[in-house]
């Protein structure tokens, strides 16, 4: 199947009046429910889809000078379209088998170049105007229940329906995306239903595992005791910085996270604080090294890569004000001294957001988001980009260094079923850390719906 962009609409138009012939999907993220006295069936299988469509353009803006890698300062327009199917079954007691393949096309901004917090978290590293069909998850869940009272679980994506204990130990093998399991915000995570900028898919500095499209493969053990979760994970890292191979060789070549969580009431609403610290082993070239083999001209860490460790770590806070506000916050910093691997040009980055619910004004299911991010650089890494070097995703030539700041806001109109439609704004002072350069406007439209 071939879909350009003249098609995109009726593509998207198609999905919106085929007749669900499965379970419905949930119009918000599968949580885990407080109340034990609910009680749901267990799942025997399920199946449930999703197609997300983001255009965006941004006007021309200020710039003195461009490199290699640099956002353009003409105006442009950009689009993704990705169609996800989610199919779960249950082998035996505790284990779930589920397999997601997945349909993407999509035309970045500036070739996927120019800034840390890119616009759109939909876009992928090796997208393009041809639609691309691939596995992108395929996993097994086993849960072990130790009591503690039994919590309901609804039927989701990635998620069979039924009844799980407080008390639990679950693993989880095979072809994943980290986030999937590690920093699950819930007001910032999703680009397909929240805010669309990387800065706020998860911290801004967690250089996670992951190949171009942003999957691995590898494990997780998560125990939950409670109010408590404790959380550890290695993945494979790509062969190539940002690469989509990945390093198969897991014992010596890996990113390792461990995350702490803790769920907690205050005036009657419910929140969560979560710890992350990662370490990644990968072959990455360090810009100091890069800077000094130099000798006075252009640095290249593609030049000096070297077995070398990356460290890193984040703060993670959700809170709910009322039923319908929600407040979140994150920090996160990571060594700065080697490239970037998997995520994104950000070594420090701070972010906070509020999500509001329409309830007020009669339109419960819609949502307004507003959120701000301050991302940075380390000193090593600066140096290098003003000697002229180039990263994954930036490098202007020079640089007149000041931190990224973006500011985001989001409407989310639910129009039919689980059927929404968001407008959405961004504005980026500083793109890749150049106050010479900017400031950035984007506008954004998302159609997205699930099945």
């Amino acid at each position: 199947m071939f879909i350009n962009k003249k098609n995109v609409i009726g593509f998207m138009l198609a999905q919106l009046i085929a007749i669900p012939l499965l379970t419905k999907a949930q119009e918000e993220p599968v949580v885990v429910a407080q109340e034990s006295e609910k009680i749901i069936p267990a799942e025997t299988w399920n199946a449930k889809f999703q197609s997300t469509y983001i255009w965006q353009r941004k006007p021309s803006f200020d710039a003195p000078y461009s490199g290699a890698n640099s956002l353009l300062p003409q105006r442009e327009k950009a689009y993704s379209l990705t169609a996800t199917a989610y199919f779960g079954v249950r082998l035996w007691g505790g284990a779930e088998l589920y397999f997601n393949p997945e349909m993407v096309q999509a035309v970045p901004l500036s070739g996927l170049h120019g800034l840390g917090g890119m616009t759109n978290s939909e876009q992928q590293k090796t997208s393009g105007p041809n639609p691309k069909f691939y596995r992108a998850r395929l996993f097994l869940r086993q849960t072990f229940d130790f009591g503690g009272g039994a919590d309901p679980v609804e039927s989701g994506q990635n998620q069979l329906a039924g009844m799980v204990d407080k008390r639990r130990l679950v693993f989880t093998l095979g072809n994943v995306s980290v986030t999937d399991i590690f920093d699950n915000n819930a007001y910032a995570h999703d680009a397909r239903t929240q805010f669309v900028n990387w800065s706020f898919l998860t911290y801004g500095a967690y250089d996670y595992a992951g190949d171009a499209r942003g999957y691995t493969w590898g494990g997780a053990v998560e125990y939950y005791y409670d109010e408590w979760a404790f959380r550890y994970g290695r993945f494979m890292v790509p062969i190539m910085s940002n690469g989509q191979p990945l390093e198969t060789r897991l014992a010596n070549f890996y990113g390792d996270q461990v995350e702490l969580e803790r769920g907690y009431t205050l005036a009657n609403q419910s929140g969560k604080i979560r710890f992350l610290v990662f370490r990644n082993k990968e072959n990455m070239g360090s810009f100091s090294d890069a800077n000094a083999a130099a000798n006075g001209g252009i640095p290249s860490v593609a030049a000096v890569r070297k077995d070398s460790f990356k460290v890193g770590y984040g703060v993670s806070l959700e809170h709910a004000l009322r039923s319908d506000i929600g407040l979140f916050a994150r920090a996160s910093r990571n060594d700065g001294k080697t490239e970037t691997y998997s995520f994104t040009e950000i070594e420090r980055s701070v972010t906070a957001g509020v999500a509001i619910k329409g309830e007020q004004w009669g339109r419960s299911k819609d949502t307004v988001g507003l959120a701000v991010a301050q991302n940075g650089l380390s000193k090593a890494h600066r140096d290098y980009l003003s000697s002229g070097g180039l990263g994954a995703f930036i490098g202007d030539g020079q640089l007149n260094y000041k931190p990224e700041k973006i500011v985001e806001m989001y409407y989310n109109i639910h129009l039919i079923q689980d059927t929404y439609l968001m407008f959405d704004y961004q504005r980026i002072a500083n793109p890749a850390y150049n106050a010479d350069r900017g400031p950035v406007n984007v506008a954004t439209v998302r159609l997205h719906a699930e099945f």
